[in-house]
């Protein structure tokens, strides 16, 4: 089956056709800035711009950077705080919508590195934000919202986000230790088996991950950035 996978983010919102029994994305995927303040209709109107752009008429699944309850928008970190309480499934004409992070683990556990992994698995995602998917023996726990977790007495991801690391002009090293500090603090609360790093700096891994070392495995996400639209389109029922 063929699903249109929307992935809103907080500096962009990414979208492709994806082939659920594959995982692979049937065109390339359109990304389009995410506007600026990230308002329901404005978000709304690039959504409809990606449906217009394929030409699609199917099934659509959306992701969404906050807790999402039966479709309704609990939380808003990262975008404008008019999306509490928004019913975003009839936002979006009906369509599937989930957490940005949850579709992303959800895609990698399928299809990437957490798939066959059991015990608890957890998808990390860095970019404006932290995003968390938790995973036991395969099962999604949804809307953990790890990187509010306070550290230094505020929220994870004002220290170790991927935008942390641009705003205070952080060297890869540098934020490394960040970031290692963070994975130690969710390794003392959930003993996972294995750590999997997504996001937008998943394909610079390479540039950090070295200078990381805990006791639980970390690897960076084989989906990379495109794990958010083909979770999107999985969570299409």
């Amino acid at each position: 089956m063929e699903v249109l996978g929307i992935d809103i983010g907080g500096s962009g919102i990414k979208g492709a056709p994806v082939d659920t029994a594959s995982g692979r994305l049937t065109e390339e995927r359109l990304r389009i800035p995410t506007p600026q303040p990230a308002k329901p209709r404005e978000v709304a109107e690039v959504v409809v711009e990606i449906v217009k752009h394929f030409d699609w008429t199917g099934p659509v699944g959306v992701t969404f950077p906050g807790v999402v309850v039966d479709g309704v928008i609990m939380t808003a970190a990262n975008v404008d705080h008019s999306w509490i309480g928004v019913d975003a499934r009839k936002l979006f004409d009906g369509a599937t919508v989930l957490n940005d992070a949850d579709a992303a683990g959800v895609a990698e556990m399928r299809f990437g590195e957490g798939r066959d992994r059991m015990g608890t698995v957890i998808m990390l995602t860095f970019g404006t934000g932290i995003g968390s998917a938790v995973f036991v023996d395969g099962v999604l726990v949804p809307n953990t919202e790890l990187g509010h977790l306070e550290l230094h007495g505020k929220d994870a991801e004002r220290r170790a986000s991927d935008r942390a690391r641009e705003e205070h002009d952080l060297g890869w090293e540098k934020w490394a230790g960040r970031v290692e500090e963070y994975l130690r603090h969710v390794e003392m609360l959930f003993s996972p088996s294995l750590f999997v790093i997504g996001g937008g700096v998943s394909k610079k891994a390479d540039k950090f991950l070295p200078y990381v070392h805990v006791d639980t495995a970390v690897v960076p996400a084989r989906l990379r950035n495109e794990a958010g639209i083909i979770g999107a389109a999985l969570a299409v029922k």
